[in-house]
């Protein structure tokens, strides 16, 4: 598929793509006018990526986390080095301690919402 398609498939622009290829994130093909071509399987690593940057990991860590998992789920592979759980390790508690924070500011808002519209002793705010 072209990049266009690529790109629409995903709901990622054009210039992110090309900045994923890049930076090794991602590969294409070439056709004999140089335009960029994709497989099918690229649609899923697309959205793998976007959920690791969703994450807060930089593409440079992304990029050595890539080879490390499997394409058909995602799970680890044997490529997946001591180093690299260390440290993925910290990056899941960094992720963890910032959805704690999430949860806190989201408890002070209820608290204030619940104030704000004088229903106090009401059940917190429904977070769905």
């Amino acid at each position: 598929m072209k990049i266009g398609e690529l790109a629409r498939r995903t709901a990622v622009s054009e210039r992110s793509l090309r900045y994923y290829e890049e930076q090794g994130l991602l590969v294409s093909a070439r056709t004999p006018s140089g335009h960029r071509t994709y497989s099918e399987r690229a649609v899923d690593r697309v959205i793998r990526i976007q959920e690791l940057f969703a994450a807060g990991l930089c593409s440079g860590k992304i990029a050595e986390l890539l080879p490390c998992m499997r394409d058909e789920d995602g799970g680890p592979s044997e490529a997946a080095t001591p180093w690299l759980v260390a440290d993925l390790t910290r990056q899941r508690a960094r992720i963890d301690a910032r959805i704690a924070e999430l949860v806190r500011t989201r408890e002070v808002l209820d608290d204030v919402i619940v104030a704000a519209s004088g229903t106090a002793g009401s059940p917190r705010v429904s977070s769905k």
